[in-house]
């Protein structure tokens, strides 16, 4: 078993930045790819960003150049740095991390304030 914290959301004007952080813990001697997704409301939940063991990157298009995910193996924690923050991007963001299985953290609120 996998357990993720999240830490770093919460309420930023347009323009804005936020990092947020996932530590993992519990039975990770195999972590592959980690990342987030984000689910706004009334919206299916969607690939923000993923970053694989050997640093290898991919970003939904709506956050390029805006975000920036980057991983700690010593850490085991995977960031998501957020510049440039509009209203749209308002949503929980989820961790999710992959190792054998998939593995959920349980959640974020961005708010983006116009």
């Amino acid at each position: 078993q996998v357990q993720l914290v999240e830490s770093g959301g919460g309420l930023v004007q347009a323009g804005g930045s936020l990092r947020l952080s996932c530590a993992a813990s519990g039975s990770i001697s195999n972590l592959n790819v980690m990342g987030w997704y984000r689910q706004a409301p009334g919206k299916r939940r969607e690939l923000v960003a993923i970053i694989t063991n050997g640093g290898g990157t991919n970003y939904a298009d709506s956050v390029k150049g805006r975000f920036t995910v980057s991983r700690d193996n010593a850490k085991n924690t995977v960031y998501l740095q957020m510049n440039s923050l509009k209203p749209e991007d308002t949503a929980v963001y989820y961790c999710i991390v992959s190792a054998g299985a998939n593995y959920w953290g349980q959640g974020t609120q961005v708010t983006v304030s116009s």
